[in-house]
């Protein structure tokens, strides 16, 4: 295993949570705990707390992304997948959770693994007005449009 190439701040807001960590020596992610309980009828969605705040440094961004057991498992994602933490942002972290099950209510229990947390460079881009776009292949081809879907 590397050694971690970033060092970021973390603020524990509930010190008897687990700090964020990898499961695995190459994995991306590491997981975020639930820091209070809550049951997510089928459809439901719930905005979960993880007890924690952090000090992303400019240039990054945190990505929360649902955990794929959950997914595979229970039907359990995030709404707006992969959930942005912006560098700026210092306030708690939270999950948006959404039971996708027809018929099963799901029991999301304190201190549970609910997402995973991926740490990416970002740039930022000037945007320049222009009065038409160079020609591509895919032209103005829009969502779907190399596997066969059509509005």
């Amino acid at each position: 295993m590397s050694e971690p190439t970033l060092s970021i701040a973390i603020k524990m807001l509930d010190s008897e949570l687990p700090v964020p960590s990898y499961a695995h020596p190459s994995d991306a992610g590491a997981d975020l705990h639930a820091r209070e309980g809550v049951v997510l009828q089928p459809g439901e969605r719930a905005l979960v707390r993880t007890g924690i705040a952090l000090a992303i440094p400019h240039g990054y961004v945190g990505l929360v992304h649902p955990r794929s057991g959950l997914a595979a498992k229970h039907g359990i994602t995030v709404v707006n997948a992969p959930g942005t933490v912006d560098a700026g942002y210092r306030g708690e972290i939270m999950v948006t959770l959404l039971n996708t099950d027809r018929t099963e209510p799901f029991t999301v229990n304190r201190g549970d693994r609910i997402a995973q947390l991926v740490i990416q460079k970002v740039e930022q881009a000037a945007f320049t007005q222009v009065d038409s776009l160079e020609e591509t292949a895919r032209g103005a081809s829009g969502f779907g449009s190399t596997g066969g879907f059509s509005a």
